[in-house]
């Protein structure tokens, strides 16, 4: 079986599951959680098999065409290479757990059929993004995941939250998207192309052809999908689906595809360009974490957390690109520091923030969907294996030296920040210390001290499809941060990008992830804690926790905006439309024919003596053209 079919099958499997679950098993819950289950362990089973068997290491590109309009053609294809496999291998790994998770936790929802249908359509949407070949065709699953992603956030179709959150993050993506269409065609009018393997060569021998408006624009899908400033409003909205959405959707995959794409497309980036995305997620990481200190809900915390973590995957493949195309050979070395840093992080990201998603399920699932963490507290007896699962997620994207994955990728971006904008590492080293801190506060006051409800007092351990994952993910949180532990191919794969500091660069990083995870979580039992009932920060210091839960009136803003000027605008467009378009030509022109109607039925009237009288008059009036008496009239 060669690579192309593999590929294929990978892709298809879970369109099929989807088809399948559509046509027989909307009704038939088990049935749709057997099908989309099985698709998920395909995609993994044959993703693991090609890795380790069928693919050679070797860049492997296929492509056949689709349709033809004009000179424009459009191809579907595969491009499979380093950056794609290890994130094929992500979106496998990670996609199977959360769909064995979904099964206990969705067990009562009524809908699961429905559920189970938009996992399977969300996977093969993601996985087209994953390996296509060519921007069109990329942009093409980049819609369909947002569609998923629209369906799957409101799931809850009866309560107003998801549906308002659905409609919010569909509506957002779009102002992102519009702007990465406008980059994808700039991208064909410049090179003629839009085959990734062929745009790199053309950018490769032709630079300057590469222009910063160009890769500008095609960060917008980024600042859309990736929810970074000023387009994160919609993710933590996003938080009204059902947690294995949370999971998979915003935390592992979709919201990593616009990372992933900046890897994919490196090539189209200037100097320039990198600068200010590596900006954009220091802003973004640094905010977001602040925000997470103002939350009650425990996914909304985490939400937060998502969107710095992926400010500073942004960050890092903004400045390790630019570090290498000053220190190194163009190019070449942006591909090893730039993809290298953020991919690491968002490996090990996937692993630590699924791990924390589903343990905040696991936890809300036992207290009867209670999510406000001051009302738990006291669960690490209740609940030991999802205490211990969830600690390690904390560990982990704390960075604690040698124990915690983002130990080692948060050091690879910090890294190449410290070799290119020292305020930005600077700032990046603060967020470090604010992440331990914010997730410190989550966890001595959800797990530790005194149940504080009835919700806590009664929880209990979640069944074994809902731990079950929180452990193998819990081990690769930990253990995800080593290279040498990976499978040999993927290891390789991680550990050729990733730049490693050396002697007193070892050393001041080793210094700075300690303090910062150190410290931070010391101070979250000091500042909030074990098991506390009420926001310490809130009491004592309103000002400070109220600056947090402000979330700088993003939301609000927006909303004037839309209620003052967007909604005016289209009222007077309405108005023009009333008026001009539907009243003028078309009304217009429609009571003018209605008049000459109403006069020719008056002309009817049955009466014989009318009809003589209409038949002389029309006689005079021709005997009057006829004899020129009317030839001076219409001369004039």
């Amino acid at each position: 079986m060669d690579l192309g079919t593999v590929l294929s099958m990978i892709l298809l499997a879970p369109l099929l599951a989807a088809g399948l679950i559509w046509m027989f098993a909307r009704q038939r819950a088990v049935l749709a959680m057997t099908l989309s289950l099985a698709a998920a362990a395909t995609i993994l089973g044959l993703s693991l098999w090609l890795y380790f068997q069928l693919w050679d290491g070797t860049a492997y590109e296929v492509s056949m065409e689709w349709m033809r309009l004009g000179p424009l053609q459009l191809s579907v294809g595969f491009l499979l290479n380093d950056l794609s496999a290890l994130m094929l291998f992500v979106v496998g790994f990670v996609g199977f757990w959360i769909h064995l998770f979904s099964v206990g936790y969705m067990n009562d929802d009524p809908a699961r059929g429905r559920f189970f249908g938009g996992l399977s359509i969300f996977m093969f949407s993601m996985l087209g993004i994953v390996l296509a070949d060519n921007l069109f065709m990329m942009f093409i699953f980049w819609e369909l995941v947002g569609f998923s992603s629209y369906m799957l956030i409101g799931h809850y179709i009866t309560t107003d939250e998801a549906a308002q959150a659905s409609k919010k993050a569909f509506i957002v993506n779009r102002v992102g998207d519009f702007g990465f269409l406008i980059g994808i065609i700039m991208v064909y009018w410049t090179f003629g192309t839009v085959s990734l393997g062929g745009l790199q060569e053309l950018a490769h021998h032709s630079p300057d052809s590469v222009t910063t408006a160009m890769g500008l624009l095609l960060f917008c899908g980024v600042l859309g999908k990736s929810a970074q400033m000023p387009l994160h409003v919609w993710l933590p909205d996003a938080m009204a689906g059902p947690t294995p959405i949370s999971a998979l959707i915003h935390a592992a995959t979709m919201v990593a595809a616009g990372v992933y794409f900046l890897g994919r497309t490196f090539f189209l980036f200037t100097g320039e360009a990198l600068h200010i995305i590596s900006w954009v997620g220091v802003v973004t990481a640094l905010c977001a974490a602040i925000w997470a200190f103002g939350q009650r809900d425990i996914k909304k915390i985490l939400a937060y957390s998502t969107l710095s973590q992926l400010g500073y995957m942004v960050a890092g493949f903004g400045m390790g690109s630019l570090y290498g195309l000053h220190h190194g050979d163009g190019h070449g070395a942006a591909l090893y520091y730039g993809i290298g840093a953020s991919m690491f992080h968002l490996t090990t990201h996937a692993f630590f923030k699924a791990l924390l998603f589903l343990g905040s399920g696991s936890v809300i699932h036992a207290c009867h969907h209670e999510q406000d963490i001051f009302e738990m507290g006291g669960l690490y007896k209740k609940m030991p294996l999802t205490t211990l699962t969830f600690a390690a997620g904390v560990i982990a994207i704390a960075g604690v030296p040698f124990i915690g994955a983002a130990f080692f990728s948060k050091d690879a971006i910090l890294y190449v920040a410290k070799m290119t904008n020292f305020p930005a590492f600077l700032i990046l080293t603060g967020t470090a210390l604010l992440t331990a801190l914010y997730m410190g506060r989550l966890f001595v006051i959800a797990f530790l001290g005194k149940p504080n409800s009835k919700s806590a007092e009664h929880a209990h351990e979640s069944p074994w499809t809902i731990v079950l994952p929180l452990v193998v993910l819990a081990v690769c949180s930990v253990a995800g941060g080593y290279a040498g532990l990976y499978p040999e191919r993927l290891g390789v794969l991680v550990q050729n990008w990733v730049p490693l500091a050396h002697g007193s660069d070892h050393t001041l990083m080793l210094v700075i992830s300690a303090v910062a995870s150190v410290v931070g979580l010391g101070l979250a039992g000091l500042v909030y804690g074990f098991g506390s009932k009420t926001d310490r920060v809130e009491d004592k210091a309103p000002p400070v926790y109220a600056f947090a839960k402000s979330k700088f009136y993003f939301d609000e803003i927006y909303n004037a905006y839309v209620a003052k000027v967007q909604d005016r605008l289209a009222d007077f467009v309405s108005f023009l439309d009333t008026l001009f378009i539907s009243g003028l030509l078309v009304k217009g022109t429609a009571a003018v024919a209605g008049l000459f109607g109403i006069g020719a039925r008056r002309v009817h009237t049955g009466s014989v003596a009318a009809y003589v009288w209409w038949f002389f008059f029309g006689l005079l009036l021709f005997g009057a053209f006829a004899g020129g008496f009317l030839d001076g009239i219409l001369q004039k």
